[in-house]
């Protein structure tokens, strides 16, 4: 069966678990653990997603993350990969370091927010690796001790997560201290990350049957809601695949979309590979780029290649075209 397409929402919230190669361990020490922070703080910070829960095992890994404009897969894409490199080249080996690609399910906020946060900072206790309370408030690759305020790491986001418990940060503290505690004996929850799902593998007519049938526990393992949830989400997805799809009958691709936005902007198409020297042509490389990508759904490295600039300097282009768009009052006609 085809591996299913990611559901890439904007400012959606994602369970992201990815393991080790057939059970390997992928951190062999500290400085093993520190370089994929470091690796996740750049990527998180330069894409504007947030960290909400985190930890790092020995052989997995587990974050709770916002998305931005720039999708999921990309962001984590480049960690892994990254990461995966220095790996290889620390401990002299070739091959995959990871498991197939990561594991993404799209959770429904309000319903599971908190436990999903609980449920990845106790990680290190189902394994037997924390016995106390303080243990997991010390224990540096984990979450929890930055929401507590005994660890920072830049890129995990604390406000949020505490307004979820009291207005006051030290009622909040307090109050988030309990429900971890209130969860220690906890065992794994296969419901919270897909396994306990049950799977809609037909796709949107699977989804009516499970409605007729009032089940309120339906999705696939890239969705963790209730049923009016994953309504709501494969009909957008569904409603943006047929966007894609009207867009190619219309002939639209990098050329005919280069050829609009140069007509809007007053750019020369022939300029296109130039550096951006002037503001026009910086407004048309950053349309391309934004609508590119986040319209036409073409791959960055071929939108990158036709602009004449280098992978790493798409995002900064797709975050300025929605700026150019917005300011400008843009529109892409179709």
């Amino acid at each position: 069966m085809a591996r299913q397409k990611r559901l890439n929402i904007p400012g959606a919230i994602y369970h992201v678990i990815t393991r080790g190669l057939n059970g390997m361990n992928i951190f062999l020490d500290s400085k093993d653990r520190k370089e994929f922070i470091a690796r996740l703080s750049v990527a998180l910070e330069e894409s504007k997603s947030q960290c909400y829960a985190w930890v790092l095992m020995s052989n997995h890994i587990h974050l709770l993350i916002r998305a931005s404009e720039v999708p999921l897969s990309n962001v984590l894409s480049r960690v892994l990969s990254g990461y995966a490199k220095a790996y290889n080249k620390k401990y002299k080996r070739r091959g995959y370091l990871f498991q197939n690609r990561f594991k993404s399910i799209l959770c429904q906020e309000d319903r599971y927010f908190i436990e999903l946060i609980r449920y990845i900072h106790l990680n290190p206790v189902r394994a037997g690796l924390i016995k106390m309370p303080e243990e997991l408030e010390k224990h540096p690759y984990c979450g929890h001790g930055v929401i507590i305020g005994r660890n920072k790491k830049r890129f995990q986001e604390v406000g949020e997560v505490l307004l979820q418990f009291a207005q006051t940060r030290k009622a909040a503290i307090e109050k988030y201290r309990l429900f971890i505690e209130a969860g220690w004996k906890e065992g794994k929850r296969e419901d919270l990350t897909g396994g306990g799902l049950v799977r809609s593998a037909g796709g949107w007519q699977s989804i009516q049957e499970l409605k007729k049938q009032r089940e309120r526990w339906q999705g696939d393992d890239r969705i963790l809601g209730d049923g009016e949830f994953v309504e709501g989400i494969l009909k957008h997805a569904e409603e943006m695949m047929e966007k894609k799809e009207k867009m190619q009958r219309a002939g639209w691709n990098l050329d005919k979309l280069a050829d609009y936005v140069c007509v809007i902007t007053g750019t020369s198409k022939y300029s296109l590979q130039q550096k951006a020297r002037n503001n026009n042509l910086s407004k048309a490389k950053s349309l391309i780029a934004y609508w590119g990508y986040n319209e036409l759904k073409i791959k960055g490295a071929h939108i990158a290649k036709y602009l004449g600039i280098k992978n790493p300097s798409l995002n900064y282009l797709i975050k300025l075209g929605k700026r150019v768009a917005e300011e400008g009052a843009f529109i892409l006609i179709f």
